[in-house]
């Protein structure tokens, strides 16, 4: 471990790769403060370029920065204009406008990037200390125990889609393994689905897939829904500081979502945006009954707690990314990608195999926390006035790289094609409110999913596999309790109001 630790800091600390960290800060930061922007989009759009360094090392560093940065900065929008930049940051604005509201927008974005550089910086030590050992963890998993993993991820995206949307969720995440089986098949190396089409027959193409996922509808949504004018201005940003006893009373809340927000980060599906609204609901309900009234008026505590959470759960994203290889979120999925294109297989092995992009991607998020505190403390002012660009500006740019990083990525016509075409269907899904990140990472991991199923049917002739092997049989009982927890909660909940009001 300490040996790789040496390494890591000698690779992220050469010139090329603090530049890569400062480089993905920025346009993180940029990304996230703008309202309706995430970092999926961008990262989308950058694989290209990330893929055309040849460096993998430098590629991830520069996406990952990406990633924390939209996370870290997407507090700004959400504090000065009730507008979350990222969906991780909408439990942020609960407490975080009312104090701007109030005069304190200062003091607001002060203990938002107090609360992100402590959520990442712990959440970077955690990831430290575990990610190694859950590596070791899994180099005892066989391939029965691998698609089981896979099952669990894909179901537990699916349950914690989001109130209300489990059923959408699971189709989506059923259309993505569907999407997945296009190609050669994985027992029979013959071409299945191709609809007679040569280009299909190497399957779909993650970075046209990813584009026309996410690239393509969000400008095809500005233009068909085009933002309201006048939506608001910040007010002048003043006092930056906060009172030694405000500091004494959210270190607290600072340290236990920190811990919280890493390990629910950790579990495939959650992610920042449940880690947040679950450290908001924790600090709440453990408050005392004078500061459970302040929340939602403009409290410190509310507005650190999720802040502290999100920054820690998008670290604690990375563990089953570089370990299993199994994305936690639609975000950490996109990279998944990334790294494959970059002929970097995430798993138990990274870490022995390619030590130095492992530890130099734990190494690279101190370095980039510190980068995102200096950002986001004295430059606050300057920043904030990038939110008054109009986001139509933003349609050409979007849609050129996009259809460029198609092209370039495959390098015939077809994928535009396939991109223009899934790209208007992700549109009409966003308009129907239905979750796009579920039919990635079932893009994403249906591959995985078919391997290793294949292979443990090969070994065991057929799926007694599920029956001999006690860790398989306990993680699919896993997958089906996320699938079913989200109706039964509902069900248990609708059955109680009617018996309360059958009571009054």
């Amino acid at each position: 471990m300490l040996e790789g630790i040496l390494l890591g800091l000698q690779t992220a600390f050469s010139i090329q790769m603090l530049l890569m960290v400062i480089g993905g800060c920025l346009i993180g930061t940029f990304i996230g403060m703008l309202p309706g922007l995430g970092p999926m989009s961008i990262i989308a759009i950058m694989i290209p370029v990330a893929i055309s360094m040849g460096d993998p090392a430098a590629a991830i560093i520069l996406l990952a920065g990406v990633y924390y940065g939209a996370i870290f900065g997407g507090s700004t929008s959400s504090i000065l204009l009730n507008a979350p930049g990222v969906a991780g940051t909408v439990a942020t604005s609960f407490d975080g406008y009312p104090l701007a509201k109030k005069g304190q927008a200062g003091k607001a974005l002060t203990v938002a990037a107090i609360a992100s550089f402590c959520g990442g910086t712990i959440g970077a030590v955690l990831l430290m200390v575990f990610a190694p050992a859950l590596s070791s963890v899994a180099l005892l998993f066989h391939s029965a125990e691998y698609f089981a993993l896979m099952v669990v991820g894909l179901s537990a995206i699916a349950a914690f889609a989001g109130t209300g949307q489990v059923s959408k969720a699971l189709l989506m995440t059923v259309v993505g393994l569907m999407l997945g089986t296009i190609g050669e098949g994985t027992m029979f190396s013959l071409p299945r689905f191709t609809m007679g089409i040569m280009d299909l027959q190497s399957g779909l193409s993650f970075v046209t897939l990813a584009m026309a996922m996410f690239a393509l509808p969000e400008a095809l949504f500005l233009v068909l829904n085009p933002p309201k004018p006048g939506a608001g201005k910040s007010e002048e940003i003043k006092e930056l500081g906060i009172t030694r006893q405000e500091a004494k009373s959210i270190a607290p809340v600072i340290g236990r979502q920190s811990i919280q927000g890493f390990f629910i980060g950790v579990l495939p599906g959650a992610g920042a945006t449940i880690a947040s609204f679950l450290g908001y609901a924790v600090e709440r309900n453990i408050a005392s009954k004078d500061e459970q009234k302040e929340f939602g008026k403009g409290s410190i505590k509310g507005l650190a707690a999720p802040e502290t959470a999100n920054n820690a759960a998008c670290t604690g994203s990375f563990v089953p990314l570089l370990t299993l290889g199994i994305p936690g979120s639609g975000t950490t999925a996109i990279l998944l990608g990334a790294l494959i294109a970059l002929n970097v297989t995430p798993g138990p092995r990274l870490m022995i195999d390619e030590p130095q992009i492992f530890w130099a991607v734990i190494i690279s998020m101190y370095i980039g926390n510190v980068v995102l505190l200096v950002l986001n403390l004295p430059l606050i002012p300057y920043i904030a006035k990038i939110l008054t660009i109009p986001r139509n500006y933003l349609i050409p740019y979007i849609l050129f790289f996009t259809l460029m990083g198609a092209y370039i990525g495959q390098n015939n016509a077809t994928e535009l094609l396939i991109l223009v075409g899934f790209g208007v269907c992700a549109t009409a899904l966003k308009f129907a409110d239905y979750p796009l990140a579920p039919l990635l990472i079932g893009f994403i991991l249906g591959g995985m999913l078919e391997d290793n199923f294949a292979r443990s049917m090969q070994l065991y002739d057929g799926i007694a596999f599920i029956l001999q092997r006690p860790m398989t049989m306990v993680l699919l009982g896993i997958a089906i309790s996320l699938v079913l927890l989200p109706s039964l909660r509902a069900k248990r909940a609708k059955i109680r109001s009617e018996g309360i009001a059958e009571g009054d």
